[in-house]
């Protein structure tokens, strides 16, 4: 055996040594620039990993040469592996004459070669026990040809680089699984420390049985859902439960309040960051959008989200590809998505505020969350709910509602919706002296009036219900709701069936004991 060919194989041995033991892809990429020129003369050394998943292949970077002209965002990454040339590129190593050759089939691609001065390229083929993993390509700014011995050896590494680079990317992705499992499992067990059950969702109106059949609907397909409704109207309640009865349940429900970051952290949120991607970021972080991976995604008030970031979020939801903060590898992702807004959506496309595109791609399934002045026959039940679970977590003995604070809380306008709701009834549990729940006055006498109800049958359930109140649900009888509103008690049965006014509970003013 000749010295020179000797060398050579010394040299390959070298190279393979170097490329199987990297299990990090970021190592990988340096050992596979630094050693494949010992063997082969050329100029410029990259990397292309194909992505045959899906309905169609895709060419995306891997290790570009910093000497060659950089990788352009804008070329299409869409190929076809049963078309020219990529099919005898994935066969076979083939030498690439830049300037004599068609351009055929991946014009784009040819035209960022030619700029980058390159007129001779050798291609081999990175094969892995699962199909092609990508293309090893050499190029040369010199017209010379590669020899066949020069091909061969261009062969051989490439088989050494496919199995490095299988085994860099199994290590990585069982990687990511244990710090996505972790991070899910963290998730999970806040969820069951928080989640309302679907049935524990409370009232018998007819609005909000219209907004539950609606989920129910939605929740077996992968429909993107736009929840739209005031503040506090429990729209991430509905959320969760789109999310449990539908086949993601299994999986995280990964929520974003889109308010609650400053713009420039909420796409790290979003996408997550490499480590040194900018000022602070120490360590690596997986972002939201990865994390909800084969999950669910809510974003909560999607109407705050700054107009920069709104096309980011569009081009997610079209192309199912992030890239976190510092990072060229682009993560495939599939979640459900659900939005949530209290903001006039079409209002904000109108002013501009707002993409219509990215409206339009929310705006597949809305349900519309009436606020809780639209459903008053719902705020008995609230009450007695909200005074049992916060009567059993602070240990009073509430065995009941006084009639005039019922009555009260029907009567007001509630621009705070359910959770306003919660609020003053915890407030009135703490202060409560006695069995009796009472709600003072005070509590709304600084606040704005009640709002006026719109429509006559708004008001006609309005002025029953209050009779109702305070005769403790009793309809007939001398002291009955029928006697004091004027009518007799078969009319005033059947209004209440048309209105769909159903009595709470038994007893009418009185929840289960704490």
């Amino acid at each position: 055996m000749h010295r020179t060919e000797r060398e050579q194989w010394r040299t390959l041995l070298d190279v393979t040594n170097a490329v199987v033991t990297k299990r990090d892809l970021a190592q990988l990429r340096t050992a596979i620039a630094a050693n494949i020129r010992r063997l082969v003369e050329h100029d410029h050394t990259n990397l292309y990993l194909i992505d045959a998943t899906g309905a169609g292949a895709r060419l995306r970077s891997f290790a570009i040469d910093p000497t060659a002209l950089a990788w352009p965002e804008q070329l299409p990454s869409t190929i076809h592996l049963e078309a020219e040339p990529y099919k005898s590129w994935i066969s076979r190593t083939v030498d690439i004459d830049v300037a004599h050759t068609d351009p055929a089939g991946w014009d784009e691609l040819h035209a960022h070669i030619v700029r980058s001065g390159v007129q001779r390229i050798c291609n081999a083929p990175l094969f892995g026990p699962h199909g092609i993993l990508g293309l090893l390509s050499l190029g040369r700014l010199a017209p010379a040809p590669f020899t066949a011995d020069e091909m061969a050896l261009v062969s051989h590494v490439a088989a050494q680089i496919a199995l490095g680079l299988e085994n860099a990317m199994a290590f990585e992705e069982i990687a990511a699984l244990k710090e996505q499992l972790a991070r899910e499992n963290v998730y999970l067990q806040e969820e069951i420390r928080g989640t309302h059950q679907f049935e524990e969702i409370v009232g018998e109106s007819r609005a909000l049985k219209r907004v539950l059949d609606e989920v129910r609907t939605v929740a077996a397909t992968d429909t993107t859902v736009l929840l739209l409704g005031e503040t506090g109207t429990g729209k991430e309640l509905l959320a969760r439960a789109v999310h449990a009865t539908s086949d993601r349940r299994s999986r995280a429900l990964v929520t974003v309040n889109c308010t609650t970051s400053p713009a420039g952290l909420l796409e790290s949120e979003w996408f997550g960051h490499e480590r040194g991607a900018f000022t602070g970021a120490l360590s690596q972080k997986i972002g939201r959008f990865e994390l909800a991976h084969q999950g669910t995604l809510f974003l909560d008030e999607i109407g705050d989200v700054p107009l920069d970031l709104q096309s980011k979020l569009l081009r997610v939801l079209q192309e199912h590809e992030i890239e976190r903060l510092g990072s060229t590898r682009t993560i495939r992702v599939d979640f459900r998505l659900i939005a949530a807004t209290n903001r006039d959506l079409d209002e904000m496309v109108g002013k501009r505020e707002f993409r219509s595109d990215l409206f339009y791609r929310l705006k597949v399934f809305p349900i519309r969350i009436p606020p809780l002045r639209e459903r008053k026959e719902d705020i008995p039940p609230l009450v007695f709910y909200f005074a049992q679970r916060f009567a059993k977590r602070l240990r009073k003995p509430i065995e009941s509602v006084s009639r005039e604070s019922l009555d009260l809380l029907c009567r007001w306008s509630w621009p705070g919706n359910i959770r306003e709701l919660q609020n003053v009834i915890e407030r009135a549990v703490i202060l409560a002296k006695g069995p009796a729940l009472t709600v003072s006055r005070a509590e709304f006498e600084s606040a704005a009036p009640a709002a006026v109800p719109v429509t006559l049958e708004d008001a006609e359930r309005d002025h029953i219900l209050r009779a109702l109140a305070e005769t403790s649900w009793v309809i007939g009888g001398p002291r009955g709701a029928a006697a004091r509103l004027g009518v007799k008690r078969t009319s005033l049965v059947s209004t209440m069936r048309r209105l769909h006014i159903v009595r709470p509970e038994r007893g009418g003013v009185a929840p289960p004991r704490a």
